[in-house]
């Protein structure tokens, strides 16, 4: 199976700064032209497309435009309520955030993640109820937050991730890829977790073969 995933569509590659929303525009329109080049039988995005929502709906409408199959999530610039209720609105995106879907052998599962947060008890009920259902099944999470204590949540020397996340990914041994983002100065990166890739795709994107 062939991805397409990106991140961040609100921050500069490589840096902690924002960019201006015709410049995510322009990551838009460059990720169509990845997507049409490509074909990718599916497409993940991990959340902020914005600026605390500024535009956000702009945004969407272009990012709809991108592929016939987008799983989205939100990331900590957008509410849950907001994003799901924009992505109603567009046949190509997929809200998956507290969600498994299965396309194909493999199942996707979304959890937004909040931003800095070394523990997540909501994500910690999340997990005890899907686990039942992804055991023993290829797995692929997509978070906003990254996983603690990996290349992809590292500021100066000290690490931010989730750690909730990073025990999902070590007591399942199924997910073999990790999408994330929010830490901007970590686009591009990746790193491993037991049987796990563990991307920040930026708001370029990656494509990633599995």
């Amino acid at each position: 199976m062939k991805i397409l995933a990106f991140v961040d569509l609100h921050s500069k590659q490589g840096s902690p700064e924002y960019v201006d929303f015709y410049t995510s525009l322009k990551y838009i329109k460059k990720l169509r032209k990845l997507a049409k080049k490509e074909k990718p039988d599916v497409i993940l995005f991990a959340g902020d497309a914005s600026l605390f929502e500024n535009h956000l709906e702009e945004l969407m409408a272009e990012i709809s435009k991108i592929g016939k199959k987008i799983l989205v999530i939100p990331g900590n610039h957008e509410t849950a309520a907001m994003m799901k209720k924009l992505c109603s609105f567009y046949n190509s995106l997929l809200f998956i955030h507290k969600k498994a879907v299965k396309i194909g052998d493999y199942f996707f599962v979304g959890f937004s993640g909040e931003g800095f947060l070394r523990t997540d008890k909501e994500m910690e009920k999340f997990i005890k109820k899907i686990k039942p259902k992804i055991k023993g099944k290829k797995t692929v999470l997509i978070t906003h937050a990254p996983p603690h204590k990996t290349k992809l949540d590292k500021i100066g020397k000290e690490y931010c991730g989730n750690k909730t996340i990073t025990k999902f990914i070590q007591s399942n041994k199924n997910i073999i890829l990790a999408v994330c983002g929010h830490i901007h100065e970590n686009a591009g990166k990746k790193d491993k977790i037991n049987n796990a890739t563990i991307i920040n795709p930026g708001p370029k994107g990656e494509i990633i073969k599995i």
